[in-house]
């Protein structure tokens, strides 16, 4: 006996099969994602060299905040949105889809770091048992069960970023608080410089490049790639410092919230940015915060105190010289760029530091 596919069902393979050959038009497809799992998300940012690595830190110790996290994948999808690469739907759903999934699986235990030395490792956190203890916790639904009790608060952490950050604040809207650390140029260059002419060479950067003439330049060149490509470690350093620093003045940050924390006012008084931030988290400071603040020589004397990591001296950090104050110790670096450095590099790099002092420095010291 022949089988005869039923009238209904012949009808539905021949739709499948006009759907292999088809050619649909995806020119007005709008991809979407209503749902979500993060309820807040918070992103610090900044420049290299900025402080970056002290705040999260801290940011981390607060109740309900996550362990830092990197997110490169939200610095590749704002470069190439700003490049024109993806489209801004496209972009705006990677974003929701991408912060979800960090969530996810920060609670599940997976993609954590638990490298000794890191950072951003398990061990250098506030609650390094929690992250242990969720290794063995059930997983896959109880751990949504588990966000909706707990509200965690998703934290990443950033480079470069605000001045990009439209798809971000588009997709994530009020749910999304950027922190934006600050600091005097002077104290940022030689970090930079150290890793200038890594930029679209280095197979260990991590950075978006673009071809310009035959170079690779990093995304945030575009428009001025020729200088760029012509200056030396020190020049591209203040001039990436003045063209982010002027975008980020000129687009501000969306329509979402930013906390912008000067790291020299933050360091010898925190406590008015730690109470903005328990407003605008929702959270507050408690005794693992205050420690941590502690280990991080959080309040300090002086704004070049620090912690003598190994990778901040890798990256040039020195600890202040002895009987200096902050006028010695501004002037050390300004001879560090303008040893190496044109004349009208410098004109830029000294009117970076005068706009800088006069918005954070002059009416407070």
């Amino acid at each position: 006996m022949q089988n005869t596919p039923l009238p209904q069902l012949k009808s539905l393979v021949d739709v499948l099969e006009e759907g292999l050959s088809a050619q649909p038009d995806r020119s007005k497809l709008k991809v979407v994602r209503e749902p979500y799992l993060a309820e807040r998300v918070v992103v610090v940012n900044g420049l290299p060299g900025c402080g970056k690595t002290m705040m999260s830190p801290i940011i981390g110790a607060l109740p309900r905040v996550e362990i830092m996290q990197y997110s490169y994948a939200l610095e590749y999808i704002c470069a190439l949105r700003y490049l024109g690469r993806i489209e801004e739907d496209a972009a705006c759903v990677m974003i929701k889809m991408l912060t979800d999934l960090q969530l996810y699986n920060a609670m599940m235990g997976r993609e954590t770091n638990f490298r000794p030395s890191d950072l951003s490792g398990v061990l250098r956190s506030s609650h390094p048992f929690r992250y242990f203890f969720r290794l063995f916790q059930p997983g896959d639904e109880t751990v949504i069960e588990r966000i909706e009790t707990e509200r965690p608060i998703l934290h990443l952490t950033t480079h470069l970023l605000l001045g990009f950050s439209s798809p971000i604040f588009q997709a994530l809207g009020s749910r999304v608080l950027f922190v934006e650390v600050v600091r005097h140029p002077l104290y940022m260059i030689r970090q930079q410089a150290m890793y200038m002419d890594r930029f679209g060479k280095d197979v260990r950067d991590f950075t978006v490049w673009y071809e310009y003439n035959g170079a690779s330049v990093p995304y945030f060149a575009l428009g001025w790639e020729d200088v760029f490509l012509k200056a030396n470690a020190v020049e591209k350093s203040i001039y990436m410092i003045y063209y982010l620093t002027k975008r980020v003045e000129k687009l501000g940050g969306g329509s979402g919230s930013v906390l912008e924390v000067p790291f020299e006012r933050y360091v010898i008084d925190p406590s008015p940015y730690m109470k903005r931030l328990e407003t605008l988290l929702g959270t507050h400071v408690d005794s693992r915060t205050k420690r941590m603040m502690k280990k991080q020589n959080v309040p300090r004397k002086m704004f070049a105190e620090g912690i003598g990591l190994k990778i901040y001296k890798q990256y040039g950090w020195e600890p202040p010289r002895k009987g200096s104050d902050e006028a010695k110790e501004f002037g050390r670096r300004r001879q560090f760029a303008a040893e190496r450095a044109s004349g009208e590099a410098m004109a830029v790099l000294d009117q970076l530091c005068i706009e800088y002092e006069a918005k954070y420095l002059k009416s407070w010291t």
